[in-house]
C-alpha cells in the first residue's frame, strides 16, 4: 500500500476536504481486496447490517425511499465484523495512521465500513455530507473510499465541492432524489464548481465527513465496486443518534459518553 503522505498532500486535504491517492493498492493487494470484499458480501446473503435484519433493497430505516436507493448502490455495512480477512484489511493501522495524519488527530477508530456497489445503470447519488448522520459530531471525521473497479465519469465516480467542509454544519440534510437538494440548506454552494474524482482501480480517496460530495449514475452495463470506511477521532462522544447501532448498543449510551466500545469501534491507531 502507498501509505506515506507528503506534507503537500496533507495541506491539500485540509484545504479542499478531500484528496485522491493514485495506485494506493498494488496489483496483488487489489486482487486480495476484490476477492475479500466479494466473499464478505456473498456471506451476508443480502443482509445489510450484522446487527439488524434490514435487507438490501428493503426498508432498513436508514434511507427514506428504498425503491430508489436500492438502485443507487448495494450497501453492505461492517463487513469487518463478519469476515476475518476483511477485518485485517480495513482495520490496518497503516490506514489508521493516514487518517490521523490527514485529520490532525492523534487517535483513530472506525465508525463503520461499507461496500458500495453501484449496479449497472444504477441511479446517481445526490450531493450530501456524511457526519450529520453519525452518532458523534466531530469536524475532523473522515472516510477512505477505495476503488475496486475503475471509477469513471461514465460509471459513477465521485464529485466533491472543494472547501465545503469548512462551512457545513451538523444539521442533517437527507440524501434525496434531487442532486441539488443540499443547496436548500447551503445556498452559498449552489454556484460552486464540483470537482470530479475519477480513479483507477486500486486508487483511493479520503474525504472529510462534512465535505459535500455525490456521484454520477452508472451509465454502463458493468459494476462500479468500492470499499469504504468512515473513521472517527479517538475521544469522540455520543450525540444521541442511533444510526447503525443495535437497539442494545443504543440503550447503553447516554449523550456525552465516549464512543470507545472496542468491539464496535476499536482503536486502530494512536500516536501517543
Amino acid at each position: 500500500m502507498k501509505t506515506e503522505l507528503a506534507p503537500s498532500q496533507i495541506e491539500q486535504y485540509r484545504n479542499d476536504g478531500f484528496i485522491v491517492i493514485e495506485d494506493f493498492l498494488n496489483p496483488g493487494e487489489l486482487a486480495d481486496w476484490r476477492t475479500t470484499v466479494d466473499q464478505a458480501v456473498a456471506e451476508r446473503a443480502g443482509h445489510k447490517l450484522p446487527g439488524r435484519m434490514g435487507l438490501t433493497g428493503e426498508d432498513d430505516g436508514l434511507n427514506p425511499d428504498t425503491d430508489y436507493y436500492g438502485k443507487v448502490f448495494a450497501q453492505l455495512i461492517n463487513l469487518w465484523q463478519t469476515n476475518a480477512h476483511m477485518k485485517e484489511l480495513i482495520l490496518d493501522p497503516r490506514i489508521g495512521k493516514m487518517a490521523a495524519e490527514l485529520s490532525g488527530e492523534s487517535g483513530i477508530r472506525p465508525w463503520h465500513d461499507q461496500a458500495l456497489i453501484k449496479q449497472p445503470w444504477g441511479n446517481p447519488t445526490g450531493l450530501h455530507i456524511d457526519t450529520p448522520f453519525w452518532p458523534f459530531s466531530h469536524r475532523a471525521a473522515l472516510s477512505i473510499w477505495i476503488a475496486l473497479d475503475d471509477a469513471t465519469l461514465e460509471n459513477g465516480c465521485l464529485f466533491f465541492i472543494p472547501g465545503s467542509h469548512k462551512k457545513t454544519t451538523f444539521e442533517v440534510t437527507p440524501i434525496t432524489k434531487n442532486m441539488d437538494a443540499i443547496f436548500d440548506v447551503y445556498p452559498a454552494f449552489r454556484t460552486a464548481r464540483a470537482v470530479a474524482a475519477p480513479m483507477k482501480a486500486g486508487s483511493c480517496s479520503f474525504h472529510n465527513g462534512l465535505c459535500i460530495h455525490g456521484a454520477h449514475a452508472n451509465m454502463t452495463p458493468g459494476l462500479r465496486r468500492a470499499m469504504t470506511c468512515a473513521f472517527m477521532p479517538d475521544g469522540s462522544t455520543f450525540n444521541g443518534k442511533q444510526n447503525i447501532l443495535t437497539d442494545e448498543q443504543f440503550s447503553r449510551l447516554k449523550i456525552g459518553d465516549l464512543m470507545n466500545d472496542e468491539s464496535q469501534n476499536p482503536l486502530i491507531y494512536s500516536a501517543v
